[in-house]
Parts: C-alpha cells; sequence; structure tokens
C-alpha cells in the first residue's frame, strides 16, 4: 500500500472541495481487490431464499415504501441481503440466488472483519482528517453488486437526504471492486451541485406508519447546507429546478478501474445507471459522518440500543 499522504494528495482534496467528488486510483492494491472480490462472492452464496425473508430494493422510487419493515431496520450491524426488483417474478426469483442480489449491507464495517479491515485502515482514516473530520463516525456498509442485465438504476440523490446530521456532515467512500464503466452502470454525478445545492428534505422512519412496509417517508426540511465545506444560503436562489433535461447535460460519469476510490460529498448530486450489460459492478461502500454533529432518532439508520455509530 502506498503512504496515505502520497495516496491522496492536495490535489485529491482540492478537486473534491471544488466537484464534490473525487476519484484517488490505486485505493486498493489487485491483491486487496481479490480477497474482497473472493470473500463478497462467499456472502452471496451464502444467501439462501428459503430461510432469509424476500426483500427487494427498488431503487427507481423515491417513496421509501419498499424498505420500511423491519427487515430493513434491524440492517445497521449485519450483512442483511436486499434484492434486485428484476429478480422477483410471481413464480418467485428469475436467476440463481447469488444473482438475484443488489446489496448486502448495511453493517459490513461490524459483522465483516475484512470489510472492517479496510474501514479503519490508516489511509481512510487519513482522508477522513484531510477532510476535516475530528470525530468521524462509520454507518451504512454494504456491498452493491448491481447485477448483470438486472441491476437496477438509482436515480439522482444526496447522501445527506438519508444519512443527516445537523448540520450535514456524511461523505461516502465508494470502492470498485470491478471495473466500472457507463455499460454496467457506473457512478455519474454534477460536479459543484454540492457548493449549490441545499439539503431540501431527509428519508426518516415515520412517525406514524400505516403498516410495518411504510416505516420510512422522505419529509421536507429548511434548506440545509454542509459542514464540509462551509456555504452559503444565498446560493439556494442560484439552484435551478430540478429536471432529467438539466440533469442529463450536467452529468458527468466517473468511469475507474477496480481498486478505485470515489469520494462523494453528502451534498453532491449522483446518480448511475441501470446494468443491462453482461457484466456485474460490484463496489463496496461505507459513509462517515462527524461525530459531533447531531444524529437523531429520526434517521432510518439506528444502532441498537446502548450502542453509539462506531468511531472510525
Amino acid at each position: 500500500m502506498s503512504n496515505p499522504r502520497e495516496l491522496f494528495s492536495d490535489a485529491h482534496l482540492a478537486a473534491f472541495e471544488q466537484d464534490g467528488c473525487v476519484v484517488v486510483e490505486g485505493f486498493l492494491s489487485p491483491e486487496e481487490v481479490q480477497a474482497l472480490r473472493k470473500r463478497t462472492g462467499e456472502l452471496l452464496q451464502k444467501f439462501d431464499p428459503h430461510t432469509h425473508p424476500i426483500v427487494t430494493f427498488a431503487t427507481g422510487t423515491q417513496d421509501g415504501r419498499h424498505i420500511g419493515d423491519q427487515y430493513f431496520f434491524d440492517s445497521a450491524t449485519l450483512c442483511s441481503y436486499f434484492l434486485e426488483e428484476d429478480a422477483m417474478t410471481d413464480e418467485g426469483l428469475s436467476v440463481a440466488p447469488e444473482r438475484a442480489i443488489n446489496k448486502i449491507g448495511h453493517g459490513l464495517h461490524i459483522a465483516e472483519p475484512q470489510f472492517c479491515a479496510l474501514t479503519h485502515s490508516q489511509r481512510v482514516r487519513y482522508i477522513a482528517e484531510r477532510l476535516g473530520y475530528s470525530d468521524p463516525r462509520v454507518l451504512q456498509s454494504m456491498v452493491i453488486c448491481k447485477q448483470p442485465g438486472i441491476g437496477g438504476a438509482v436515480p439522482m440523490h444526496q447522501d445527506s437526504t438519508f444519512l443527516f446530521t445537523n448540520p450535514p456532515s456524511a461523505c461516502g467512500f465508494w470502492i470498485a471492486l470491478e471495473d466500472c464503466t457507463l455499460e454496467n452502470g457506473c457512478l455519474e454525478f454534477i460536479p459543484g451541485s454540492h457548493r449549490t445545492t441545499p439539503i431540501t428534505r431527509r428519508f426518516v422512519r415515520a412517525d406514524n406508519p400505516k403498516d410495518a412496509n411504510a416505516a420510512t417517508e422522505m419529509v421536507a426540511i429548511e434548506p440545509t447546507f454542509s459542514l464540509f465545506p462551509p456555504l452559503k444560503k444565498s446560493d439556494v436562489a442560484a439552484v435551478p429546478a430540478a429536471s432529467p433535461e438539466l440533469d442529463d447535460v450536467n452529468c458527468k460519469p466517473v468511469e475507474v478501474r477496480s481498486g478505485s476510490l470515489v469520494l462523494i460529498h453528502g451534498q453532491v448530486l449522483h446518480r448511475s445507471a441501470h446494468n443491462h450489460s453482461e457484466h456485474s459492478r460490484w463496489i463496496y461502500t461505507f459513509h462517515i459522518v462527524e461525530g459531533a454533529n447531531e444524529y437523531d432518532q429520526r434517521n432510518w439508520l439506528q444502532m441498537p440500543a446502548g450502542q453509539e455509530l462506531t468511531k472510525l
């Protein structure tokens, strides 16, 4: 492994602050990638549709109705399995079980030693320090598989909508375990959108859920800006109305080789397309937030009673 100071340079930091997203090539060695891919394959083989709940992850919807059940809430510290929407038919799975998984999460940094070691590595701690975190906390770690042919599109979003602190402080560490291309649904983002687009809504646990499968909701909040870097309220007026046309014009694809790290500011607008190719797009991702900032009980992801968010 390279010296963390050489791996994440001043140029990387400047690009992240300017664009809200930056690629760090060679973050993992080929040997590290191979080891994590091997473990991911083992986890996929462990999935048994006869003994696990069948929970789909509907990436194309905005209302959260598919992910409001207790299985979802209990996944914060576990390796839970969530299926691709297109893997399900009225008769059951349309593909082999290991090819049906959308993601495994949301507690790989706790439940899986290899992913835990990477998450808590010196290079990750160094980057968090360079970004300005004083008490970084880890949450929502997962392998996303983006399966061949059925890997669902993820609509434009901001991570701080789902992992909200006051003020917002989320940052995603998105690590490619396979080459990520336009064909298999690579990440896309709008450069600089973290500096102009406030957080205006939150994904929360519903106060009075109608049923167990509608226990989450999106709620509007006052426009709120991230702590990293500090932003001005006056920037709100400069934000154009969101539209698919503007997204397509402004969006930049992030095609990367396996082993690359993509840092994603919690306020930057990003998405990924459906995977229509014959190749999967495995990635490991986790998020950090500033421990000094309020992380309240409305957030969907909550640790078990008596536990706090994991210190980095």
